[in-house]
């Protein structure tokens, strides 16, 4: 579990950190940027959104298949390699055929996690475990803020992308040296341990393509991939443009040495609101809901369009209240995010497919992502901040609407071992 933490966290060195480098790129080719206009950086942001749902898909069937570890260890040498290519880069198609490389090396991270996860812990745990695993890429998500924005005032942006590659590589190497992807079964226990749990493994019968049609013939999980993608794309908005969004508003303001190092340290502070989220939910689900996630999941879609509608207006006037309300937000948007691409798919999955299940789910999800990004770009150039942000809003709402035709969904408690 310790293992999981820390290996699918570390996938956001080079993922979230992309934010930081967004006001560097923007910048006239004079002052070391590249120029790009907002349309066009949300065409690299959208670009790694679409490239992750497609490895989503395909590689939750993998997953079923294949080796996590060895799935992994491509996934996160090859995400270094892409960060490192970027910030060589100076054309925009180059840009984007990178960054979607890079979005699908990322899609190795997850669903291999989900498969080991469910390998290791029954369905009366999961909910407490995988929002454990979610506390990890939010503590992750802190230091990319801080080590991207300070990177980007004294590198510039190609260092946003570097630096980070380098902790990526690191992180490969704990993973091949301590990840294991089952507990000890009877065949192969040589301590004469007997197990708690006997994980249920993927039916060798099974073929990728059975698995493919038990997944996409699961009315529910079409229903959570909707919400995950709606919910991705207010979650995005707030990743992908929030440094940009202070960094603006500071130097519009009276702050005359503003810098992304500085909007960054008030960014912070979400990924910290997101590890109680994702802890808190996956508990609630688990103490007081009968492992029913969606009734959490629909309460804090609600609270984040509410919040979200707040934002603009609160960031100009109060730094304080900026700080406050940037936390509540990290709680809402991860509480939901880790049960829609974890623990929901993996209960109500058809038997045997838990990582087919968040493969398919994470899918929806991108596309959802990748179709914020692009809006959001477009408005942004077009209306500004403040309507960008009400987009954001609906978005949660509407997030909130799909989760809830799931109230009463359940996992199948029928065989011990799902």
């Amino acid at each position: 579990m310790w293992t999981i933490w820390f290996v699918y966290g570390a996938f956001y060195f080079c993922r979230t950190n992309i934010s930081a480098a967004v006001p560097g790129l923007m910048e006239s080719v004079d002052d070391g940027g590249l120029g790009l206009t907002k349309t066009q950086i949300s065409y690299i942001l959208g670009s790694t959104k679409i490239a992750y749902a497609a490895g989503q898909l395909l590689n939750g069937q993998l997953s079923e298949q294949i080796s996590p570890r060895k799935l992994l260890a491509v996934g996160m040498l090859g995400t270094a390699v892409l960060n490192v290519l970027f910030g060589c880069g100076t054309a925009l198609y180059f840009l984007i055929f990178i960054w979607a490389c890079n979005g699908y090396s990322q899609s190795l991270g997850w669903t291999p996690c989900v498969r080991v996860l469910a390998n290791w812990f029954p369905v009366h745990r999961r909910g407490r475990v995988i929002g454990f695993i979610g506390t990890g890429y939010q503590v992750t998500a802190v230091l990319t803020f801080l080590v991207s924005g300070y990177a980007a005032d004294k590198f510039g942006w190609q260092g946003v992308l570097w630096i980070p590659a380098g902790l990526m590589v690191f992180a490969a190497v704990i993973m091949l040296l301590f990840l294991r992807e089952h507990p000890p079964h009877e065949e192969d226990n040589t301590e004469g341990e007997v197990p708690a749990f006997t994980p249920l493994r993927n039916d060798p019968r099974n073929s990728a393509r059975e698995n493919f049609l038990l997944t996409i013939s699961n009315p529910s999980l079409w229903l959570l991939g909707i919400s995950l993608g709606l919910l991705n794309a207010c979650r995005y908005g707030f990743l992908d443009w929030g440094l940009t969004h202070l960094t603006e508003i500071q130097v519009t303001g009276d702050d005359e040495e503003a810098s992304v190092f500085k909007a960054a340290l008030k960014y912070a502070v979400l990924p910290l609101g997101a590890v109680a989220g994702s802890y808190v939910a996956g508990w609630a689900t688990d103490r007081y809901f009968g492992s029913r996630r969606a009734p959490v999941t629909c309460i804090l879609l609600v609270a984040l369009a509410g919040l979200s509608l707040m934002y603009d207006s609160v960031a100009r006037t109060s730094v304080p209240g900026t700080l406050v309300l940037l936390v509540c937000i990290g709680f809402c948007i991860y509480g939901p995010q880790v049960l829609l691409v974890g623990t929901a798919p993996a209960d109500l999955a058809r038997r045997g497919t838990s990582a087919a299940a968040a493969g398919f789910v994470n899918c929806l999800g991108y596309i959802g992502a990748a179709s914020g990004d692009v809006f959001t770009g477009r408005a942004l150039d077009a209306y500004g901040w403040e309507r960008a942000i009400f987009m954001w809003a609906a978005w949660a709402l509407g997030a909130a609407v799909a989760s809830g035709l799931l109230w009463n969904a359940t996992a199948d408690r029928s065989d011990k071992n799902s």
